[in-house]
C-alpha cells in the first residue's frame, strides 16, 4: 500500500532568520535520498502500529521513575547517543538539534529565558528509544489515534482502528478523554513522556511554574510535532478554547524547531553555562523520570 506525501501543506512559516536552505526544502518527504529510506520506513511501522489501543496501553505502562533520576544536563548526554530516524532534515545527535532549537530562540526573544530553556529540553522525551521502545513509537509527527487521518498527515496510511469508531467514540465519552483543555487521543510518544515527567516535578520545583507561564512551555513541547493541528487546522472539534488560546505559541515554537536545523552548531561549551544558570532557577536537581 502506498505512503501519500503532501509535504506542500504541512510546512509552516519561516521565522526572520538565516536559513541553512530553502525553506521549501524543509520536511521533503516526497524527495527523499536513498540514504532517507529510514524516514520512509520509520512512518510506515508509525501508522501500522500506532493505533488507539496501543496509545492507550503507553500511558497506563509509562509513570514517573521508569527511566530513572537525571538532572536535566545529565539527560542531555543521554539523548545524545539518539539521531531520530523519522527526520529528513538532520542525522545529527538529539541534543545538537536541541541546542540549535534553544539558541534559535535566544536569539529572537532575549528577554524571555524561559521560552529558550523550553527549546532546550523540548526533545528529552526521546529517551524512550533507549529504554525498550522502538524509534516509530517515539519520534515523528504525532497525530490524534481513534479517529480518520487527514491529508495533511505524513505518509498516512488508513487507519484499521477508525473501523472500530463508533467504539471509540463512546468510549471516548464515558471517560471524558477527548480533548478537553489538551489533545489527550495523541500518542503517547516523546512530547507526552516530557510532560509526564516536568508535570510530576512541579510540586517539587515551585519555580519551574513561572518558566511554564501557566502551561505555555508544556503545550509547545506536547504538541509541537502535531502539525496536522497547529498548520493545517485539523483536529479542531476536539479542540478547547485553552487549545486554540495556546495555538499560536505552539505554532511559533514548531517555526524555530523545524527552521534551527542545519549545519550551523552552536558551541557548545560556551553557551551550556547560560542553561545550566536557567536550569538552576527553574527546574533544579535530580527530577524523575
Amino acid at each position: 500500500m502506498g505512503l501519500e506525501d503532501p509535504s506542500e501543506i504541512y510546512r509552516p512559516k519561516p521565522p526572520q532568520f538565516e536559513l541553512d536552505k530553502a525553506a521549501e526544502n524543509f520536511r521533503d518527504y516526497e524527495n527523499l535520498e536513498n540514504d532517507m529510506s529510514r524516514v520512509r520506513d520509520t512512518y510506515y511501522e508509525m501508522h501500522k502500529n500506532q493505533t488507539y489501543q496501543f496509545a492507550c496501553s503507553q500511558r497506563e505502562k509509562y509513570k514517573p521513575g521508569i527511566v530513572g533520576e537525571y538532572t536535566i544536563m545529565e539527560m542531555m548526554e543521554v539523548v545524545a547517543k539518539i539521531v531520530d530516524e523519522s527526520d529528513p532534515d538532520t542525522s545529527l545527535p538529539n541534543n545538537i538539534h536541541m541546542y540549535q532549537t534553544a539558541e534559535r530562540i535566544r536569539e529572537a526573544y532575549p528577554d524571555h529565558p524561559w521560552f529558550a530553556l523550553v527549546g532546550l529540553i523540548h526533545d528529552l522525551g526521546k529517551v524512550l528509544a533507549l529504554h525498550g521502545e522502538p524509534q516509530w513509537a517515539v519520534v515523528g509527527d504525532i497525530f490524534v489515534t481513534g479517529c480518520q487521518l487527514g491529508p495533511s498527515v505524513v505518509f498516512g496510511l488508513p487507519r484499521w482502528d477508525y473501523i472500530i469508531k463508533l467504539f471509540v467514540v463512546i468510549a471516548v465519552a464515558v471517560k471524558n478523554i477527548a480533548c478537553r483543555g489538551d489533545i489527550r487521543l495523541s500518542q503517547l510518544k516523546a512530547k507526552r513522556f516530557v510532560r509526564t515527567v516536568d508535570g510530576n516535578n512541579l510540586v517539587k520545583n515551585i519555580a519551574y511554574v513561572i518558566l511554564l507561564r501557566y502551561r505555555t512551555g508544556l503545550y509547545m513541547i506536547r504538541y509541537h510535532s502535531l502539525y496536522p493541528w497547529h498548520h493545517h487546522g485539523d483536529y479542531d472539534y476536539l479542540c478547547s478554547d485553552t487549545d486554540r488560546a495556546m495555538l499560536p505559541w505552539v505554532q511559533k515554537f514548531s517555526s524555530f524547531d523545524l527552521y534551527s536545523k542545519g549545519e550551523k552548531i552552536p558551541d557548545v561549551a560556551a553557551v551550556k553555562p547560560f542553561y545550566e544558570d536557567l536550569i538552576a532557577k527553574y527546574c533544579p536537581g535530580k527530577l524523575l523520570w
